[in-house]
């Protein structure tokens, strides 16, 4: 599977009665498309997995997967409650899905084996190759990740914890697997900013919630990345990326709520988070305007 860009995860839009738009979500995620997203990840965390019903997941993942046309992969959300995962994963590849990510499991932490038969138990169900999300409950070592990366339906792995040392010692266990189509990506919050890190580590894909609502300024920044240019990808991080995240950082659970308020200010009718997520307040709202025509005032 070929991911040849930045990774897209749309946020899901609510109308006014807290129903999922699927209107708004088919013109968010073309506008994402049409930006050059490298796969586009539907029901996930920016897209509020932990707030979706089994119905909903299907409803974001086939309006997505329509909207995508197959243009570029479309990977579900799958985790949580091992049920729930077990259903969302079926009602994905029902959808259309190319893949899985596999989000850790609700609230339990278990062994590593535990953590194997979890991934297996999920890409079982689906049939689907999956993705697994190393982050909260989700702990996976080394060895885990080389044992699952001989299963060819393990296509990759997400950091999202920002431990580089066992993230490279990760890497280095699958290489000795001899896996060469094996994927990673770096999923820390607004992960512009460990991107260069990273890069150095093995790790060339990284998701982007900037992109959701600030596309323009999230394809300077990748373009600068990919270019090598580091005066302008320096200028981009202290003069947007970084105010963003002293904003992002002040409440819990703004990684979501600031793409979601991102968009309504552009003109996009997303909707609120849903709780225990809460949105910004106006005084956060105007600070987050100031960040975004400051990143766009460097184009």
């Amino acid at each position: 599977m070929n991911f040849d860009g930045i990774l897209f995860f749309p946020v899901t839009p609510f109308d006014g009665r807290g129903r999922v738009d699927t209107g708004v979500l088919a013109e968010h995620v073309a506008t994402g498309v049409r930006h050059g997203a490298g796969g586009v990840f539907p029901a996930c965390g920016t897209g509020e997995y932990h707030a979706l019903s089994l119905s909903e997941v299907a409803t974001v993942v086939s309006t997505t997967v329509e909207q995508v046309g197959g243009a570029v992969p479309v990977v579900a959300g799958s985790g949580g409650a091992l049920g729930h995962a077990l259903e969302a994963g079926r009602a994905a590849k029902d959808a259309g899905a190319e893949a899985l990510l596999v989000l850790p499991p609700y609230l339990v932490s278990g062994t590593q084996n535990g953590l194997i038969a979890y991934v297996e138990a999920i890409a079982e169900a689906s049939d689907l190759p999956v993705i697994i999300y190393h982050r909260g409950s989700a702990q996976y070592a080394p060895a885990t990740v080389a044992h699952l990366a001989a299963d060819s339906r393990v296509i990759g792995f997400k950091d999202g914890t920002g431990d580089v040392g066992v993230a490279l010692q990760i890497v280095r266990a699958v290489a000795a697997t001899g896996r060469d189509d094996f994927r990673f990506f770096n999923g820390l919050l607004t992960a512009e900013l460990s991107q260069g890190a990273y890069r150095g580590l093995g790790i060339p894909l990284y998701s982007s919630a900037a992109f959701a609502f600030v596309p323009e300024i999230a394809n300077a920044y990748y373009r600068a990345y990919v270019d090598g240019d580091e005066a302008r990808r320096l200028a981009l991080l202290d003069g947007f990326y970084s105010p963003l995240v002293d904003l992002r950082d002040e409440t819990p659970g703004f990684g979501v709520s600031l793409v979601k308020a991102g968009l309504r200010l552009g003109g996009l009718p997303v909707g609120s988070v849903r709780a225990p997520l809460v949105d910004p307040s106006t005084e956060q709202e105007q600070r987050l305007t100031a960040i975004i025509e400051a990143g766009r005032a460097l184009l």
